[in-house]
């Protein structure tokens, strides 16, 4: 399994997970500022003159400069995957867990009545909980919402979509940044928290 790296801007705001080639390249172009946590990865190039081969030890998380690289996203995109890990795999009208497989995207308000596919006014549900709310609201139903949606900040974002084992060290500093204080993972008392 390949190590991701987490890349920030000058300013310590999380911006994305980087390949150990696309931070190598960042390390050789001289764009990486500064570094936190353990060593991900060691990448050995060629043998000089004098008989040395380099070599470049590359952090778990870098800081990188540079015009272009500074700009954190100001929302992050609404992917089921993402969506469905925010809410931890639950459905948010029956509070059950469901695998992959079996979870949809519901429009709290459907967008057939004027809502929009926006991070706050989409939940995870089960299948059998969305084709009974259909594109009704909850006040027309006997269904309540367990949990507010929110839009994930950049570091809860980045945590949510990665695919790989995130280290300690990048989850700890990942979540210094979370926007509200979370317990083990993102569910309280089994139930997504509020946001």
């Amino acid at each position: 399994m390949q190590a991701q790296i987490l890349r920030l801007n000058l300013a310590g705001q999380p911006l994305e997970w980087v390949s150990w080639e696309e931070a190598a390249c960042l390390y050789v172009r001289d764009l990486v500022t500064w570094t936190l946590g353990g060593v991900v990865q060691t990448v050995h190039g060629g043998i000089n003159r004098q008989g040395e081969r380099s070599r470049l030890d590359l952090a778990a998380i870098i800081a990188c400069g540079g015009e272009r690289m500074a700009r954190p996203r100001t929302r992050p995109p609404l992917t089921n995957r993402a969506l469905f890990a925010r809410d931890e795999h639950t459905c948010l009208y029956c509070g059950s867990w469901f695998p992959l497989r079996d979870l949809t995207r519901d429009h709290v308000q459907p967008v057939s009545k004027g809502g929009r596919d926006v991070w706050e006014n989409v939940v995870t549900a089960c299948r059998r909980c969305n084709q009974h709310k259909g594109n009704r609201l909850l006040q027309d139903l006997d269904m309540e919402l367990l949990a507010l949606p929110f839009v994930p900040n950049a570091a809860e974002y980045l945590a949510l979509i990665n695919s790989v084992r995130i280290r300690g060290d990048q989850m700890e500093f990942l979540r210094g940044q979370f926007s509200r204080p979370r317990q083990e993972g993102w569910l309280v008392d089994g139930l997504p928290i509020a946001g």
